[in-house]
């Protein structure tokens, strides 16, 4: 056990030994501050690491993650970094992907009860509920999963474009795009769901507030 967490700390010294033979002047520029264009909004599986699927390097994307890569109005932790990645940074687009497979959306379609994660599920389970009639007429289990997880992210998508957040950036005239992209973790590669909202014409007009 004590090895397996020593191992961690050795692997950081290569990896930061590997970065300087490559580029002595590395840790110094990156530690002069960020610039991300991007804003990833992913779920916390170990298998969809950010940076590596898109071949960003650090300081490139600017990173939140959360079972089922979920967009929750009430999550002040989702909310905090959206608020820094967009009014801060300034990030040109932001990124919400989930993946096949997901185990949280999985969950979601079932009845057994987790514990205290049952009361993330419930905002899963609530986006089964809007799309109930086309998912459960797919009946192969796993098809239907993946839909899932495609519709999932179709509805994150929406729900950031509902914040006074991404609202107050359009307004602003703040370049800024939200998409929604599902990982393939057979293939490795991303699906962009052609989802992506541009401006206040894509949310419905009972989520638009007056400026």
């Amino acid at each position: 056990m004590e090895s397996s967490y020593q191992k961690l700390l050795k692997n950081n010294k290569e990896w930061v030994s590997k970065q300087l033979d490559t580029d002595p002047a590395y840790f110094e520029n990156l530690a002069k501050g960020q610039t991300p264009e991007y804003l990833w909004i992913g779920c916390s599986d170990s298998r969809v690491p950010a940076n590596e699927i898109t071949g960003t390097r650090p300081g490139e994307m600017f990173v939140h993650r959360n079972i089922a890569n979920m967009v929750v109005h009430s999550d002040m932790n989702m909310l905090s970094v959206l608020s820094y990645a967009v009014e801060v940074l300034k990030v040109k687009h932001i990124i919400v992907c989930g993946h096949y497979g997901c185990g949280g959306v999985v969950a979601a379609m079932g009845k057994k009860q987790y514990g205290l994660i049952d009361n993330w599920l419930r905002h899963i389970k609530d986006v089964y509920r809007l799309y109930h009639k086309e998912l459960d007429a797919i009946e192969d289990e796993t098809m239907r999963a993946n839909r899932f997880v495609e519709v999932n992210v179709k509805e994150q998508v929406l729900d950031l474009a509902k914040t006074s957040i991404i609202q107050n950036a359009w307004k602003n005239q703040q370049p800024l795009h939200v998409h929604g992209w599902v990982y393939d973790l057979h293939e490795g590669l991303i699906k962009d769901l052609d989802v992506t909202c541009r401006g206040l014409q894509d949310i419905h007009t009972v989520y638009q507030f007056d400026f």
